[in-house]
């Protein structure tokens, strides 16, 4: 029989990303429209640790869905990666009356929330992350927001680049997934594209392209670098160095984190919050809301978790035709 479900708790962990706030207010709000009671739990796992809960209303999310960050902050918390931090969690839990955990954040936060289900409190993942590396999912909240803001960003530097007859490489964030690196560099028609799943090291193919280029009467030459490769301020030195062609790093960083959701963010994230209340109210647990093939759907957390992405390989060819 399913356990029931009375009050929900709601907590953001990991990097933050746009539309996280939608999401929090489509849970509180679905969770209220079903006669739940929620509870927030502030700054993720280190906040459960610290029993930084509080009851939420449908006031508490109001005027929030165009915010970015999160309202309910977020943190990185080593004591809930031991299982005696787990074991404190699920306690804590029960202490407040909570019934069932929504976890929004990225596959490092659901291995959490995964552990939490195994230790009797129902759990839910709804995928919040600017990367796009959650293999279940064919979109992550925040994403849409940080490559439209770094898109942005590169088309200004794309103009001073121009006025200086410059190389410009510019580093935008991913941890170790090359996703916004290259929707950008397809986005901003870079020369060239370095992502973690693809690149081969080999520094002098990137000098004979800019030489090549100058030759043709290019005026500038853009380099986008993924956050997994990094070393842009050293890269630009050498590249300077060999070609002539003086070259600087710009690095996006955390703004790529912020600023107000996109209208799709908005929309997928408050789309998947409300799924998670769903599919906890009808007794599920272990699982990862997700849009494949054009539908919100679950998984399994750990089917999700063992599942491998890559880059799309059509749209990593089509990067290298059309420079």
């Amino acid at each position: 029989m399913a356990k029931e479900i009375n009050t929900i708790g709601v907590l953001t962990s990991g990097g933050d990303a746009p539309g996280m706030n939608a999401a929090i207010r489509a849970v509180v709000r679905q969770a209220i429209s079903k006669g739940k009671k929620v509870k927030g739990i502030k700054r993720g796992y280190a906040g459960l640790l610290n029993e930084e809960i509080i009851d939420m209303d449908a006031k508490s999310v109001s005027d929030t869905i165009s915010r970015g960050g999160t309202i309910l902050q977020t943190a990185r918390c080593m004591e809930f990666v031991t299982a005696e931090g787990q074991q404190k969690g699920a306690e804590i839990c029960k202490k407040h009356g909570i019934d069932g955990i929504i976890v929004i954040g990225g596959d490092g936060s659901f291995q959490g929330a995964q552990k939490l289900a195994n230790l009797g409190i129902n759990t839910v993942g709804v995928p919040g992350t600017i990367d796009l590396d959650i293999a279940c999912t064919d979109y992550t909240i925040g994403f849409d927001t940080a490559i439209n803001t770094a898109m942005e960003a590169i088309d200004k530097i794309r103009d001073t680049s121009t006025s200086h007859e410059r190389c410009s490489i510019i580093e935008v964030m991913g941890r170790g997934a090359g996703h916004i690196a290259l929707w950008c560099g397809l986005a901003n028609g870079a020369e060239d594209i370095l992502l973690p799943e693809k690149y081969d090291f080999d520094e002098q193919k990137l000098i004979d392209h800019i030489i090549e280029n100058r030759k043709r009467g290019k005026q500038h030459h853009i380099i986008i670098n993924a956050e997994g490769i990094g070393h842009s301020q050293s890269m630009a030195k050498r590249i300077e160095a060999a070609t002539g062609v003086e070259t600087r790093a710009a690095i996006l960083g955390h703004m790529q984190r912020g600023g107000s959701p996109t209208c799709k963010d908005r929309v997928y994230a408050t789309t998947m919050g409300a799924y998670a209340v769903d599919i906890l109210c009808e007794g599920k647990s272990n699982r990862v809301v997700a849009h494949k093939n054009g539908d919100f759907v679950d998984f399994d957390i750990d089917e999700a978790l063992a599942m491998k992405k890559g880059v799309p390989e059509y749209m990593f060819a089509i990067s290298k035709s059309l420079v």
